[in-house]
């Protein structure tokens, strides 16, 4: 649904719920009322009509906080971030935040799941027996990974982070597979390629 405000165009989305009560908000330039499911459409105009000159100033500010945009890569996406919202939301290509220090929280905690989910799913793809690794990440400049086969750690870029997450697997599947082969011979490559035959696209990326 739209409305006119003073002789301005707005989208308006409607989120129906439980709610007692009704809530307007402006998020990325659209009007968001949650409220009731039994509120009609002609009550929910009237609200934003009443309430019009706090709704403009929602508008304004939300507008300012759009000029100033960060944006980063997650996982091969590119995102605009905003910040100043109450709570971290992530949609199609704009991550709301309160603020940096909380988003990178946020981020790092997601970082720290996916890298965890994705080094176990390929630890038990592996057909060979090799020791379960312990995974470590860290801000590295010169690798993207390392192994270490005496105490069975496996470290991984947290920058890989940016990137489409064939490049984690193809790294996780990298390091794993310097349990077999400790060195970058012509095995150690065609054992990589057993379980990842496009490692040298991923290889490709990470050289861009």
């Amino acid at each position: 649904m739209q409305i006119e405000i003073d002789g301005n165009i707005y989208d308006v989305e409607i989120i129906k719920k439980n709610n007692r009560n009704t809530y307007v908000r402006v998020k990325d330039g659209k009007i968001v009322v949650t409220t009731n499911y039994l509120t009609n459409k002609n009550s929910i105009i009237k609200l934003i009509m009443d309430n019009k000159k706090s709704i403009i100033q929602m508008i304004n500010k939300d507008s300012k906080k759009m000029d100033k945009n960060d944006n980063f890569y997650y996982f091969g996406k590119k995102y605009d971030v905003i910040y100043g919202f109450s709570d971290i939301d992530i949609t199609s290509d704009k991550i709301y935040a309160i603020d940096k220090k909380c988003l990178d929280k946020y981020i790092n905690k997601k970082i720290i799941d996916i890298y965890s989910d994705r080094l176990d799913y390929w630890y038990n793809i592996f057909e060979e027996k090799i020791p379960r690794p312990n995974l470590k990440i860290r801000k590295m400049t010169s690798r993207w990974g390392v192994c270490n086969i005496r105490n069975h750690n496996v470290t991984l870029n947290y920058h890989l982070s940016k990137y489409d997450i064939s490049c984690l697997d193809y790294v996780i599947v990298h390091e794993l597979s310097h349990f077999i082969h400790p060195n970058h011979s012509k095995e150690f490559w065609n054992f990589v390629y057993k379980y990842y035959p496009k490692y040298k696209e991923c290889r490709k990326m990470l050289k861009e």
